[in-house]
C-alpha cells in the first residue's frame, strides 16, 4: 500500500521539479514585497491543484472517447516526457515572464508548476497504481513546491544559482529515464498482444 504511493510520489516530483523553479521563481518575482509574494504562492498553488486534479478526471473521459489505450498513451507520455526532459536538460532553465495580474495562474501554476510533463506522468499513474495514490502524490507535491517557493530566497542563498541548476538538471534525467522506461512497458505490451492474437 504504501509502496504504491511512494511510487506514485516520486515521478510527480520529478516532473513538478520544484527546486529547479526557485530561479525562475526569484526572477518573476523579483521587486515584489513579502506579502504579494505569499499572495502569488497562494494563487498559484490553488490554482495548480484544481488543474491536475480536474485534468484526472478529464483526461480519462477523452481516453474513453478517442479509444486510446493506456499502452498507447504509455508511449505517448513516454515520448513527451523524455523530449521534455532532453529540451530542460539543453537549456538553462525556463524563461522568466513579467510579473502581471496573472502571473500566478500563468506561468506559475500553468505551466511552470502544472506543465505537460505533470499531466502526462498524472494520467500514467493513475492507471498504474490507482486513484487515490496519483492524487495524494500531486497534492503532497504541489503543496511541498509552495513551501519550497514560500522560503525559495533562504534556499536560493544556501543553494547558490549554480546548485539550483544543477539540482534541476539531475531531476530532468531522471525523467528522461522514467520516459524511456514508460515506452519500454507500452510497447512490450504493444508488441506482447500483437504475437499473442
Amino acid at each position: 500500500m504504501l509502496k504504491s504511493y511512494f511510487l506514485a510520489f516520486v515521478p510527480i516530483f520529478v516532473a513538478v521539479d520544484a527546486i529547479g523553479m526557485i530561479p525562475v521563481f526569484m526572477a518573476l518575482t523579483n521587486g515584489m514585497q513579502k506579502s504579494q509574494k505569499d499572495k502569488l504562492i497562494k494563487e498559484s498553488t490553488l490554482t495548480a491543484l484544481f488543474v491536475a486534479i480536474a485534468f484526472l478526471w478529464v483526461g480519462k473521459l477523452v481516453f474513453l472517447w478517442l479509444g486510446i489505450t493506456i499502452d498507447d498513451f504509455l508511449v505517448a507520455g513516454g515520448a513527451i516526457l523524455f523530449i521534455i526532459s532532453i529540451k530542460d536538460l539543453l537549456s538553462y532553465g525556463k524563461a522568466a515572464r513579467v510579473p502581471d495580474e496573472t502571473l500566478g495562474v500563468v506561468p506559475l501554476a500553468v505551466p511552470l508548476i502544472v506543465g505537460p510533463a505533470v499531466l502526462t506522468t498524472s494520467l500514467i499513474l493513475v492507471n498504474s497504481f490507482g486513484f487515490y495514490p496519483t492524487v495524494a502524490s500531486i497534492v503532497l507535491n504541489i503543496l511541498l513546491c509552495g513551501v519550497i517557493l514560500r522560503f525559495s530566497g533562504f534556499l536560493s542563498k544556501i543553494l547558490g544559482e549554480a546548485g539550483s541548476h544543477t539540482l534541476s538538471k539531475i531531476f530532468n534525467l531522471l525523467l528522461g529515464a522514467i520516459g524511456v522506461m514508460l515506452m519500454r512497458r507500452g510497447l512490450q505490451a504493444i508488441l506482447a498482444g500483437w504475437f499473442s492474437s
